[in-house]
């Protein structure tokens, strides 16, 4: 089920883009982010629930609407993707959106010519304040891209897009307000283990209990001390103890999941008679 497509804006002799978001249809940002792909070729927002609620905002106005069931964040992205009309591709997450340099570099590149996919500086807010350090503090990812030259992992949590060529950096930001308090940051994290650990068994990654303390403890001085998320002070601290959940909760998750299923599983046939050893 879809709303009619949206009216192709006019675009010169610059590329066209179509900008896609998936959501589920109760980000608070949502209207944001689509305000700041108003200038894009076509916006595509693929909705899983409460498609009432994203078709009531003024911004949704001029976006062509799908629905479909959520099925993964990577099989949601790569549907969004597959959907639009056009080849370029600029991706959003609901909670996310450009600033002012970002739309003017995104505007002003010459797509016609050069790399694949280009990355944004991701600038990441914990309520009011923004994480300057730690694993967020410099953190670049991929947003615009060609999809016939990449493509989005099909992971359940934590999709990313690949590609064989290098990515450019362009200038600007994307503003990332996905967390509400430092609670928010943690309760997160212990979402998503499930899922990673879904991610890791289909992986066949060996997972051993005795190294979960090992990966807790260098993940929490990683973030809190190397990368000085120190300096971000409660948040900091936030995000580098959900560097251990992160680290350790999908492997204990899945190291409970084969115990369970071991002693749950039928007993071994009892060996024959004759196959037992005489004393």
């Amino acid at each position: 089920m879809s709303a009619a497509p949206s009216p192709q804006r006019p675009h010169g002799d610059r590329t066209p883009i179509s900008a896609v978001v998936i959501t589920a249809g109760q980000s608070p940002y949502l209207s944001a982010t689509l305000a700041s792909l108003a200038w894009c070729d076509e916006v595509l927002v693929l909705v899983s629930h409460h498609v009432e609620t994203v078709r009531q905002l003024p911004e949704a106005a001029c976006c062509r609407i799908e629905t479909h069931p959520f099925d993964g964040y990577g099989a949601q992205k790569r549907r969004a993707v597959n959907l639009a009309s056009h080849d370029w591709i600029l991706s959003l997450d609901d909670d996310e959106r450009l600033d002012d340099a970002a739309i003017a570099a995104l505007q002003s590149q010459d797509l016609s010519a050069g790399p694949a996919s280009y990355t944004l500086r991701r600038r990441t807010f914990v309520g009011d304040q923004e994480i300057l350090h730690g694993p967020w503090g410099h953190e670049r990812v991929v947003r615009l891209f060609h999809r016939d030259r990449c493509e989005i992992a099909d992971l359940k949590v934590h999709e990313a897009v690949r590609s064989q060529e290098p990515a450019e950096r362009l200038s600007g930001s994307i503003l990332h307000h996905s967390f509400a308090d430092c609670g928010e940051i943690l309760t997160r994290s212990i979402h998503y283990a499930r899922l990673k650990s879904q991610i890791i068994r289909e992986k066949n990654e060996a997972t051993h209990i005795w190294m979960l303390p090992l990966r807790g403890l260098v993940a929490f001085l990683k973030s809190y001390v190397l990368q000085q998320g120190f300096r971000d002070g409660a948040a900091g601290f936030a995000i580098a103890l959900s560097r251990i959940v992160d680290s350790t909760l999908p492997r204990m998750l899945l190291l409970g999941s084969s115990v369970r299923d071991d002693a749950d599983a039928p007993p071994p046939p009892a060996c024959p008679q004759e196959a037992v050893p005489r004393a």
